[in-house]
């Protein structure tokens, strides 16, 4: 029996959580989680024993001095809660449950078994995991992001895709399944990386994470530096590709199939859906409530304990010149595929054109994401 008697009653909660590891490519999905607890000020109420979940061989702890005394901080997976309010700043508040860790060494039935445990004693009414995936994507274009769940009824509300994916899975497909059993709705966002610059971090992919969980929440979120960031990120990359002229080929050819696939959905809804987001950034008056120093919004005092975890901002690697055997999480369109990609898979190119208007994915299906369905 898990108790919070720490933990006041909340609003509304979601929960959104993204886990380091397999499912996180380019770090985009964990520094999408980071970027919301720290721009909200989340407070951290609870984290998992991370003897029972992890193999410190694979996921060490870390040393650091605190005024002159050695301190160890655990590989762990920590829960903090924000509140915000709607897109428009008229509704009424709603708090945000955020799970932010790495993907688990071993007992996942257990682990995913404590998180929901968590989820009921708050009251969550969905659970939302951020993904990221490498696929055939190019860096200049828009990053797709496919929205997947396993319930039928909860597709049709929130106009998500069915997920319909067999083969490997992370922690975020597990996650996902376990709440298909138990009854809370669930719901994955993935974010396609290009897999030609893999390396963390991606703050375009972690943008583009955050603008689709600002439509499927109705919530306005704090962006911060991270649209400079995205157009540093961009810029640099650009440079990098420039330099040898078999990566600008490359990148000129996936921005021609991308733009191809793209063509049918450069009107109606997806227009729509950016202008509107437009609107509202407009507006200074549409912000929501945000956490404050002290505590949460509503005036409860500052009694968790801060998680002072922050994201990466380190510039990306160059892009590599020299060729190289293909590797988990390469796809790169030729030969089997292999399923067992190192942070994200890649599905037929007939099942990637996912839900979500202008960030559909146009070839990148999330490898985490359909594997949910359990079906």
């Amino acid at each position: 029996m898990i108790e919070l008697e720490g933990v006041p009653e909340l609003i509304d909660p979601v929960m959104v959580a993204a886990f380091e590891g397999w499912n996180d490519a380019g770090d985009a999905a964990s520094a999408a989680v980071a970027h919301l607890d720290r721009e909200w000020k989340g407070e951290v109420f609870a984290a998992l024993d991370a003897e029972d979940y992890y193999d410190f061989q694979v996921n060490r702890p870390t040393v650091f001095l605190d005024g002159g005394v050695r301190k160890i901080t655990w590989p762990t997976t920590r829960l903090s809660v924000v509140r915000v309010g709607d897109a428009n700043g008229k509704g009424r508040a709603r708090d945000l449950v955020l799970v932010r860790g790495i993907e688990p060494s071993m007992r996942w039935r257990s682990f995913c078994n404590e998180i929901l445990g968590f989820a009921h004693e708050l009251g969550v009414e969905m659970l939302v995991v951020l993904g990221s995936l490498l696929g055939d994507t190019p860096h200049t274009r828009p990053v797709p992001v496919s929205g997947v769940t396993s319930d039928a009824e909860l597709a049709g509300r929130l106009d998500l895709e069915e997920s319909r994916y067999e083969g490997p899975t992370g922690i975020v497909g597990i996650l996902q399944e376990a709440c298909t059993h138990a009854g809370v709705p669930a719901v994955s966002l993935w974010a396609a990386v290009p897999h030609y610059v893999s390396q963390p971090p991606n703050p375009k992919a972690s943008l583009a994470l955050l603008n689709r969980l600002e439509d499927l929440l109705d919530v306005r979120i704090p962006l911060g530096e991270l649209s400079e960031d995205a157009r540093a990120w961009q810029l640099g990359v650009d440079q990098l590709a420039a330099e040898d002229s078999e990566v600008a080929e490359y990148v000129q050819s996936l921005e021609e199939a991308r733009d191809t696939a793209d063509l049918p959905e450069a009107s109606g809804e997806a227009i729509a859906r950016e202008f509107e987001r437009y609107l509202r950034r407009r507006d200074p008056q549409s912000g929501p409530g945000v956490a404050t120093e002290g505590g949460l919004a509503d005036g409860r005092d500052g009694s968790f304990h801060r998680d002072s975890t922050s994201g990466r901002t380190r510039p990306p690697r160059p892009v590599s010149k020299e060729p190289r055997e293909p590797r988990p999480g390469d796809d790169t369109g030729t030969g089997p595929t292999d399923p067992g990609h190192d942070k994200g898979a890649m599905d037929s190119a007939d099942e990637a054109d996912a839900s979500g208007g202008a960030d559909a994915a146009d070839s990148a299906k999330p490898e985490d994401g359909p594997e949910d369905s359990g079906s």
